[in-house]
């Protein structure tokens, strides 16, 4: 296949999935210490995570306020853009399959921690398992660019520095934080360290960029919290990128 034809088929796969995801954004998109949403804003049960927003009696909750479903168009258009650039650095490497799989999650863990700031442990702590798993069965691949010992220890590593930060600064850095570091430590291990150092600092870079900002045009002090994981989710994008093409 070639590269054009892999970047299109990995952009709709990134589309029809992304497209799935508003139930998962407005079921998760609570804020810590409450329970998942499971009903609809009219007060009818949703069933399932993945879908369209809508429920059996209603036939949807777009209607109102409060249920985000104009988060449709905006996740199915960056998983689309995530899954295609990732396909174009990857190319046909077993790898990309994991990528491709990976992804969505990384969308909607961004888009509920920028809603909410919380990043919720039934997706954080299975996409590190996941990432080191599918990584496994990738490496035992033919053509793989990776190295799953290095993943491993790349989760280690950046599931501990982001602890140990979350120690020195409990509320500068949630322990969300630290559970999603664990599964992009294993992506970006993949590509050797350079890339983990390299995903990391882009994350604190973007986050500190993202802030400066907002203090800048005076939406927040100093003293503001402003959601980390979709910056760690971005650098780590970032790092991987760099990695797949340099491998």
């Amino acid at each position: 296949m070639s590269t054009g034809a892999l970047v299109a088929v990995a952009a709709v796969w990134g589309a029809l999935v992304g497209g799935l995801l508003p139930r998962a954004v407005y079921r998760f998109a609570v804020p810590s210490g409450e329970p998942w949403r499971d009903r609809c804003p009219d007060g009818h049960p949703i069933r399932g995570w993945i879908g369209r927003l809508a429920c059996a009696a209603c036939g949807g909750v777009g209607h109102r306020p409060d249920a985000p479903t104009a988060a449709a168009l905006p996740a199915s258009l960056v998983t689309a853009l995530t899954c295609a650039a990732l396909a174009a650095a990857t190319g046909t490497r077993p790898e990309l399959a994991v990528w491709l799989l990976l992804a969505p999650v990384g969308v909607l863990l961004a888009v509920v921690d920028f809603r909410v700031q919380r990043l919720p442990d039934p997706l954080t702590l299975p996409l590190a398992a996941s990432a080191l798993a599918l990584l496994g069965l990738a490496a035992l691949l033919p053509e793989h660019a990776g190295h799953w010992l290095t993943a491993l220890y790349g989760a280690l590593a950046l599931g501990a520095g982001y602890y140990a930060l979350y120690r020195i600064n409990p509320a500068g850095m949630g322990f969300g934080d630290v559970k999603l570091a664990v599964g992009m430590g294993a992506v970006l291990g993949w590509y050797g360290w350079s890339t983990v150092l390299l995903g990391a600092f882009a994350g604190f870079l973007l986050g500190a960029l993202y802030g400066a900002a907002f203090v800048v045009v005076r939406r927040a002090g100093r003293k503001t919290t402003i959601p980390f994981g979709p910056f760690l989710l971005a650098g780590a994008l970032a790092g991987l990128l760099v990695g797949a093409y340099a491998a």
